[in-house]
């Protein structure tokens, strides 16, 4: 059954056990912990206890891959990529997500396809590569950032993630890279984009992404993975704000999700 969970990104500047209270409080089914500069986003046992605590599973870890979280569990790549699914493991979680490499990372970026299917092989673990964009120079131009490249459906990856913003950013149909992708999307980061060069990370339905068609889409094709919220509350004034983006994002999510199921 799939799940509508909260990416703990989503109450940023809050912090990860603030993202379990949320979950919770709000009636999510599963959190997704993003491994960032939050201490106890990086422990595992304190994560273990906000599970616990809230009784509310863990459904993936977003590995420590963007630019602010370089440092975050050492430099070295594939070691970041090691203890992610040694904390999935940890806390049951069956899915990693990770974002291509930069264009810099040579070495982690030649064996990056072979050896993310070599890391699921010896780990059990999915490592769902993430769709992202390319950055822009210009209105006109865009300059390759990733490598082997952003659209993990020209990548032969046994388990993707679509991000909703990121497809924005890229002007790409989510729907196509979808029928694309086939079996071989498990994983989504349900959220809008307006097609701006900024990653956005809207309320699902405040963008032009046609992200309830896309859920739809996503039901009527027997989609069984988790679709996880996540969106930048960061504008927000208070926290009954966060909690009301929150509140709407998961009703949406049921709402659209419900209609397309057979």
């Amino acid at each position: 059954m799939t799940r509508i969970g909260l990416s703990t990104s989503s109450v940023y500047p809050e912090s990860t056990a603030h993202a379990f209270t949320y979950a919770a409080a709000i009636g999510y089914d599963a959190v997704e912990v993003m491994v960032g500069i939050d201490a106890l986003s990086q422990q595992t046992a304190a994560v273990r206890q906000l599970v616990e605590h809230h009784g509310i599973p863990i459904c993936a870890i977003h590995a420590p891959c963007l630019l602010f979280t370089q440092r975050v569990w050492g430099t070295e790549p594939w070691g970041k990529l090691e203890r992610s699914a040694e904390m999935a493991a940890e806390v049951g979680a069956e899915v990693v997500v990770v974002h291509p490499p930069f264009r810099w990372q040579k070495d982690y970026a030649r064996d990056f396809v072979n050896g993310i299917a070599a890391l699921e092989n010896s780990t059990g673990i999915r490592f769902a590569v993430e769709n992202m964009y390319p950055w822009r120079a210009t209105k006109k131009r865009g300059a390759e950032m990733y490598l082997p490249g952003w659209d993990p459906s020209a990548e032969p990856y046994a388990n993707t993630t679509i991000d909703l913003s990121h497809a924005a950013i890229a002007h790409s149909d989510v729907i196509a890279m979808a029928e694309r992708l086939g079996d071989r999307l498990r994983h989504i980061h349900l959220t809008d984009g307006s097609g701006s060069a900024k990653d956005e990370h809207l309320v699902p339905g405040r963008g032009s992404m046609g992200a309830q068609a896309f859920l739809q889409h996503l039901a009527r094709t027997g989609f069984a993975g988790d679709i996880v919220v996540e969106i930048n509350t960061r504008k927000c004034a208070n926290r009954d704000e966060r909690e009301a983006d929150l509140r709407e994002s998961l009703l949406f999510a049921r709402e659209h999700f419900a209609v397309g199921t057979p």
